[in-house]
């Protein structure tokens, strides 16, 4: 399979410098959104780049070591837990990824993005359907958001050891739960999900 199909396709279309987005952390019940705007050199491909959730998390952090110092440009942002429970997930994650293109030092000449999402962004876009396996572009976003997100959410297992962050990463496992039952809610709990556990 041609992981760089859709930037070609862009490349040929007087598009030069194509830049993928993707996003982490949509589901959990703990933590930020996570996105990564990347723009990628086409002629010095990274073998092993795929959907950050495919990889083991030592490939994934070799492999975001090796995105970072080859990217033409990246950047990475975050939405906290009180905005997405202000505006909603899908809000929160669209201007996220806004966000992440709009802090790249070259201006993209056009962006895809993964899944359905149509951004409010002036540049030229494309949303495309498992985008994190199908373009070499937006594979190496997850990757960086993803390492990016559970190193973020190792540090927050420190500061609050009762949720189980570092198996977790947020996510809505049994030992988490029990945490929030127990202990209650922390400062990064997002209220929106929590309802149902909340005293």
């Amino acid at each position: 399979m041609d992981k760089l199909k859709y930037e070609r396709e862009f490349n040929s279309q007087g598009y030069k410098y194509v830049c993928g987005v993707d996003e982490v952390g949509r589901g959990p019940l703990a933590g930020p959104v996570v996105c990564a705007a990347v723009i990628m050199p086409l002629d010095d491909i990274i073998e092993g780049v795929d959907d950050s959730k495919k990889l083991s998390p030592k490939k994934r952090a070799y492999l975001a070591e090796e995105i970072a110092k080859k990217a033409i440009t990246y950047g990475i942002c975050r939405i906290e837990a009180e905005v997405i429970d202000e505006i909603n997930i899908l809000e929160a994650t669209k201007l996220c990824m806004k966000n992440a293109i709009e802090s790249l030092k070259i201006k993209p000449d056009f962006v895809l993005t993964d899944g359905n999402m149509t951004l409010d962004i002036s540049i030229p876009q494309q949303s495309i359907i498992k985008g994190d396996y199908y373009s070499y572009s937006i594979g190496a976003a997850s990757i960086l958001a993803k390492v990016y997100r559970d190193n973020l959410m190792d540090e927050y297992a420190e500061a609050y050891p009762e949720y189980a962050f570092k198996e977790n990463k947020g996510y809505g496992t049994k030992k988490h739960i029990d945490g929030i039952l127990s202990a209650g809610l922390c400062p990064i709990h997002r209220k929106s999900f929590t309802k149902k556990w909340q005293k």
